[in-house]
């Protein structure tokens, strides 16, 4: 068993593979953890993970640039059902268009846009750096087993998405208004704070994520 990091030149990479590797370990799991931006090894992974760190467009670029990685994501995700976590805008990157610096095509997973965060509260600074509690709507979901409603995670943005389906939207938080945390639907999931650095309620989720079986 075996789950892919993709490298495509966007996205805390070391960190996010100490966290996953940490997370095999301690669930006493042989599954292998790989950074990789070769397709071949995105289509025979047993799980997928898409970084990401930076502008919509730039992220979206990026993984356009490496040839057939795009391809193989979409054979691995959307055709053989691999279960998928997008992190940051690697979980934007589902949504249909991103509005950062003009509008660029996502991957079109989950109909959606992704909109500037707007706090009612003028207080409030963006990008929205900092912790944060989870508001879970979902929580049959097996990506929350064990995270408790309001648990804390850490967030640095300035988009998130609107799901066109709010059946999509697992998780949010509140940010001068509600604020897209955790989309999902089928065999894919995404996080807009990094589990990687969210302690144990991140590590807990990384886990769920290695264990689901969809």
């Amino acid at each position: 068993m075996s789950v892919v990091i993709i490298d495509y030149g966007s996205g805390n990479l070391r960190s996010a593979a100490k966290a996953f590797e940490r997370a095999v370990a301690e669930s006493g799991s042989s599954m292998r953890v790989t950074v990789s931006a070769d397709p071949e090894e995105v289509r025979r992974a047993d799980r997928v993970v898409l970084p990401g760190v930076g502008a919509f467009g730039d992220c979206r670029s990026g993984l356009a640039a490496v040839p057939g990685l795009t391809d193989a994501l979409e054979e691995s995700v959307r055709v053989r059902a691999r279960p998928f976590l997008g992190i940051c805008v690697g979980m934007q990157l589902m949504a249909t268009v991103g509005h950062e610096h003009g509008d660029h095509s996502g991957l079109g997973w989950i109909p959606g846009d992704v909109h500037p965060i707007t706090p009612s509260d003028p207080s409030l600074k963006v990008p929205h750096m900092g912790w944060n509690g989870l508001r879970i709507a979902a929580s049959d979901h097996p990506l929350f087993a064990g995270v408790e409603q309001d648990a804390h995670v850490y967030f640095v943005h300035s988009y998130h998405m609107v799901c066109a389906d709010p059946a999509h939207r697992l998780a949010t938080v509140d940010y001068g208004g509600e604020v897209t945390a955790v989309v999902g639907r089928d065999t894919m999931v995404g996080t807009q704070f990094h589990p990687e650095k969210s302690q144990a309620a991140g590590l807990r989720l990384i886990t769920n994520f290695l264990r689901w079986t969809p």
